[in-house]
């Protein structure tokens, strides 16, 4: 029996999205996310795409063979904005004297129809991953469906400014957010249309210095320890022994374990980056008895999921960690990616430099972060309030 699907509207990082449910299934998320183009939002819990008609046919396409799809709260939604076009997402573009309100609407006008197939042609020959295409192409699409009928190539950095204020203002963006849309907009005006240093003139919003979230080692040992599957443990044990993003542990292949060496190719990490990682003979341990047990495939993935030769998705191994954090009783958040950021902070011994190409970092000041996490010389510190005399 095929899985449902439940297509409702969704209101999301300024736009008119539709948002997918359903139950968690590892299968339907790889066809989502690789075939249908379909975004994950953490906030959210779903999966969403925007509210377009193409977009919806190759979601359809993509999942035809596969769901059956339930789209009531969808067309009640899409019958009452026929009949009243919702006013409250609506930005003022000010020209010289002259007003335009523009809707944030799903259709994309016929003046700005070129937008998203010639930034795609070119994020594509230039080789960007799929996931920074996918971003900045929704980040596009949120400019081009708020300006309705104006043509996003006639934009000035002026009314570009006043709609960055608006998305932060109006629409609540996150700093995060903002400079990915940032990012977006200035490939397209400098690198699609060839304004040369087009966005020295738009300010970027300042980011907040937040420290990484990692969790102390009783906590990871008990969230390791509360699991009993020997392939949900030895992933986790990968992120953390290795300092692993959640995508590079999902992707690692069998014939990248070298024993003889004690250690693990990454290939193709984040910024097209090839990485040698240690390989702990704990970890080594762990591995072996993986593989006795899930016996996978010479030259495939280590680590499949429920389709044979695909890999495991990373939603479900946030998932695993969540699970194993409750059932160890660890109420502090973070997720996979904390314990690459654990990793880090526990290492003992370890000059900073050696910690930035473990990581695959390219600036070292990113790996500087870590130093501030450190405790071992916070304790020997004493407190001025221990020297009081409490009588």
């Amino acid at each position: 029996m095929k899985p449902t699907i439940e297509l409702k509207p969704l209101f999301h990082k300024g736009a008119e999205q539709i948002g997918i449910y359903s139950k968690n299934n590892s299968a339907l998320n790889s066809t989502l996310h690789k075939e249908a183009g379909a975004v994950w939002s953490q906030t959210k819990k779903c999966w969403y795409i925007p509210l377009t008609r193409n977009a919806f046919d190759h979601l359809k396409g993509a999942l035809k063979d596969h769901t059956t799809i339930e789209t009531s709260a969808l067309k009640k939604y899409l019958e009452g904005r026929r009949e009243k076009k919702p006013a409250s997402e609506q930005l003022m573009l000010t020209g010289t004297g002259q007003k335009k309100a523009v809707t944030a609407n799903a259709a994309i006008s016929p003046v700005n129809k070129h937008v998203l197939p010639a930034m795609s042609q070119l994020l594509k020959l230039k080789a960007f991953s799929p996931s920074t295409i996918r971003t900045y192409l929704n980040e596009m699409t949120q400019l081009v469906n708020t300006l309705k009928d104006i043509p996003a190539d006639q934009l000035t950095p002026e009314l570009l400014k006043r709609y960055l204020v608006y998305c932060y203002e109006k629409l609540g963006l996150k700093e995060n957010t903002l400079h990915s849309r940032i990012n977006a907009m200035k490939f397209y005006y400098e690198k699609v249309l060839g304004r040369e240093k087009f966005f020295w003139e738009v300010p970027r919003p300042k980011k907040a210095q937040q420290l990484p979230k990692f969790f102390n080692q009783t906590e990871i040992a008990g969230s390791i320890n509360s699991i009993n599957n020997k392939k949900h443990k030895a992933m986790l044990m990968l992120a953390y022994g290795a300092g692993l993003r959640v995508s590079e542990v999902v992707a690692l292949k069998t014939f990248d374990i070298d024993s003889k060496r004690m250690s693990i190719f990454i290939r193709a990490a984040k910024g097209k980056k090839d990485r040698i990682a240690m390989l702990s003979p704990v970890l080594l341990v762990m591995l072996r008895e993986y593989a006795l047990e899930y016996k996978p495939g010479k030259k495939g993935y280590l680590f499949e999921g429920s389709v044979k030769e695909a890999p495991y998705s990373t939603r479900s191994l946030q998932e695993v960690l969540q699970l194993a954090k409750k059932k160890a009783g660890i109420m502090k958040p973070g997720g996979i990616h904390s314990l690459r950021h654990s990793f880090a902070t526990h290492l003992k011994g370890t000059d900073v430099t050696m910690i930035q190409k473990m990581l695959g970092h390219n600036d070292i000041k990113t790996t500087l972060i870590y130093l501030h996490t450190s405790s071992k010389d916070l304790m020997k510190i004493i407190s001025p309030l221990d020297d009081l005399a409490w009588g």
